[in-house]
């Protein structure tokens, strides 16, 4: 369990950084943000795939096609919803995934997950719909983009629970980006757009970025059961609210920090609840 802390806590503060990129990089097309940040890591994944001699196939490659896919799919929707919603705004929501990852551990899974836990993740959906429902600066569109992104958020740490150790990771993000790359580069054709110097770095960072956390999501997955590692993500939030506020000049109201307060409340007891019974 305490790898799995460590792992997640790494890949929350990656994801934020890619987080705040992505919002700063909002005048370009969402597929061509999607396919820097996939094509620059791929040149992080397959050379460590070579170097390592691992096979790129890999062993489950039903599963992996699925994960890979259905990840590019929530990928482009949140980088899709940052152009409606300020940066913490769309992770705090997008973070009810754990919710929903729970629910599809319990009937694909057969996990078992304890009452208490299920209360704990009610308290942070409640920090949802406070956002939604109270926040006049959270647009509507940008809300049901962002809760398909966390549905199928959900459903991907499902499927890396599944697929468990019997892939390397480096496997799993290969399989993840590849797919993106591929798909998000089609039609990147139709919306291509030349970035200015720093614009460049930005796009290369992306892929940086979302490689450490990326890696480091997965091996905390792998580490540790769904109801135990997925809810650690939502320190994201608080991290990429705060980089939204200096980096972005981002203001957030009353309201706002109080839903993503009581998002993060539900996560604080949930992690103690675990820590406690583990």
């Amino acid at each position: 369990m305490k790898k799995a802390i460590i792992f997640m806590v790494i890949s929350a503060l990656s994801f934020s950084v890619l987080n705040i990129l992505v919002k700063d990089l909002r005048h370009y097309n969402v597929y061509q943000i999607v396919f820097f940040r996939s094509a620059i890591t791929l040149c992080f994944t397959i050379p460590l795939l070579i170097k390592n001699n691992i096979k790129p196939l890999g062993n489950q490659r039903k599963l992996l096609i699925a994960r890979g896919t259905i990840g590019f799919v929530a990928m482009t929707l949140f980088f899709a919803s940052l152009q409606y919603l300020k940066t913490g705004t769309a992770v705090s929501i997008r973070y009810i995934s754990p919710i929903f990852a729970a629910i599809f551990a319990v009937f694909l899974l057969k996990e078992k997950i304890k009452w208490n836990q299920w209360m704990y993740f009610g308290i942070s959906f409640l920090g949802v719909l406070i956002l939604k429902g109270f926040d006049t600066d959270v647009n509507t569109i940008g809300f049901l983009i962002v809760l398909g992104s966390a549905v199928l958020t959900g459903l991907v740490f499902m499927l890396i629970r599944k697929i468990n150790t019997r892939d390397h990771p480096l496997v799993i993000i290969n399989y993840f980006m590849g797919i993106s790359a591929f798909i998000s580069g089609i039609f990147t054709l139709f919306y291509w757009k030349t970035p200015t110097d720093l614009e460049w770095l930005t796009f290369i960072s992306l892929g940086v970025f979302g490689f450490i956390g990326q890696y480091y999501m997965t091996k905390a997955f792998q580490t540790s059961e769904i109801n135990k590692s997925a809810p650690l993500k939502y320190i994201e939030v608080v991290f990429t609210m705060l980089a939204g506020v200096f980096w972005l000049d981002e203001k957030y109201t009353i309201i706002g920090l109080l839903g993503a307060g009581v998002v993060i409340t539900g996560v604080v007891l949930n992690t103690v609840f675990v820590a406690r019974n583990k």
